[in-house]
């Protein structure tokens, strides 16, 4: 992980802290001493429609807590540059209060029975959720399905998010890494769907009206464009019934996914912003291989290699940066990068690209693989404690990972990656780099950002 964390980043994660963070107050909901094997898993997992809308339900025999997520399909895709973050300002006012249970209403029932309902949304997909324990799901489930069908939608609850909102996007470039994160984007997602923040601006978050969300609550909340997921004790037969009697009741709509475009970079280059800090701030991006690509568990395999050599060779070995990382992020349209923040950033780079040719050229050696199977395992399986962080894997996986089916598959696919993949992936991808700088301009050589 990486060890400083940008406020951007911060406020692009919610979906990850709704589902972790969140999860992690009510403790891990593991089965027993081991876990069930890929078969067993599957068939604990049940898939049904309920007027266009489609559930998947994981059923976990005494698990103490539930939890779902109701997510709204394709993310920037929905919005424009002129309706940015109007998703996500939609779902943070609803969860305020509904109609049933006014704002003291909702808090102090979900206060009493130790429940959470959040929102947030990413580039993919927008999500409402809730945890709960068993004892109070019904009533939990209650609130949570008039907060989406009925949200109060009061002037005080808008205005309050509204308020909040463009707090923290005013804020969001005060660091520099939030404002190399800023300044990723804009180069980056040029031209593309991701262009269009979902957690929007200063300027389209201002512009909204009370009645824009309530028209775009209207839009978006048909079981056409919605999908369903829970995780804890339940039968698959019970929750159908549930859902028909609540969401299924929403309008079926005519949603259609559209295609999204791949991110591709036909050239190197480095974009440099001059800012008066201590050290410059640093990230190279490139192209990715998306969750539903083939190439996908080498490219995991490859940069998790990758940020280890980085990390060894500019902080280990040399103490140029506190914090050199390689990544890869999980987006539709994917992304990796590599990243530091040095006052040397020449060396650092210099470095960083040349364990990235030795890995293009001369590959891997087999023994670099060795952890590397109890490492994926062990980081799968403590992701998979959670009834919530199951609920985000599926749903990441149906939504943009080719079906819930295939999350099945994660490990078997990691440790079939040999070595001569690893080389593969890195010659497909590790290339045209776009750098975006933070720091002084006079302090950075581009030519060795850019060789000839």
């Amino acid at each position: 992980m990486r060890e400083i964390r940008s406020q951007k980043s911060e406020v692009r994660s919610i979906l990850l802290l709704t589902f972790v963070i969140l999860s992690f107050v009510f403790g891990a909901n593991a089965q027993g001493a081991g876990q069930p094997t890929t078969g067993a898993q599957a068939d604990l997992i049940s898939e049904f429609d309920v007027n266009g809308l489609k559930v998947i339900v994981k059923r976990r025999p005494n698990a103490p807590t539930f939890a779902a997520g109701l997510f709204i399909r394709g993310g920037a895709r929905n919005l424009t540059p002129t309706t940015a973050g109007i998703e996500s300002l939609m779902l943070s006012t609803a969860t305020e209060a509904s109609k049933k249970f006014p704002r003291d209403v909702m808090r102090k029932e979900l206060t009493k029975m130790a429940s959470s309902i959040g929102a947030g949304s990413n580039e993919d997909f927008s999500v409402i959720s809730f945890i709960t324990t068993h004892p109070n799901f019904s009533k939990t489930w209650e609130i949570f399905t008039d907060t989406v069908m009925n949200p109060s939608f009061t002037q005080t609850d808008f205005d309050l998010v509204r308020s909040r909102t463009l707090t923290a996007l005013k804020n969001q470039s005060i660091s520099p890494d939030s404002a190399l994160d800023v300044l990723q984007d804009k180069v980056i997602y040029a031209n593309h769907p991701y262009a269009n923040d979902p957690n929007g601006t200063p300027e389209t978050i201002a512009s909204f009206k009370l009645e824009d969300i309530r028209a775009y609550h209207q839009k978006v909340m048909t079981t056409s464009q919605l999908l369903l997921v829970v995780v804890g004790d339940v039968e698959p037969a019970y929750l159908q019934k549930l859902v028909a009697d609540s969401l299924g009741k929403l309008p079926r709509g005519n949603y259609k996914e559209t295609a999204l475009p791949q991110i591709t970079f036909d050239k190197p280059s480095v974009d440099v912003t001059t800012r008066a800090v201590e050290t410059n701030y640093v990230k190279g991006v490139f192209a990715a291989p998306s969750l539903s690509n083939p190439d996908y568990y080498a490219m995991r395999v490859a940069m998790t290699l990758l940020q280890s050599k980085v990390i060894n060779e500019v902080r280990n070995k040399r103490q140029l940066s506190y914090a050199p990382n390689a990544e890869m992020a999980d987006d539709a349209a994917n992304t990796a990068n590599i990243y530091v923040t040095a006052n040397d950033a020449n060396q650092s780079v210099f470095l960083m690209l040349k364990e990235i040719e030795t890995m293009q050229k001369e590959g891997v050696e087999e023994d670099e693989f060795t952890g590397l199977p109890g490492y994926f395992l062990t980081t799968y399986f403590i992701k998979q404690e959670t009834n919530a962080s199951q609920v985000a894997e599926l749903a990441r996986y149906e939504l943009i990972g080719g079906g819930w089916r295939n999350s099945l598959k994660f490990i078997d696919n990691m440790l079939a990656v040999k070595p001569q993949d690893v080389k593969t992936v890195a010659n497909k991808y590790m290339k045209n780099i776009r750098f975006v700088v933070i720091g002084n301009p006079s302090a950075i050589n581009k030519q060795i950002f850019v060789p000839n």
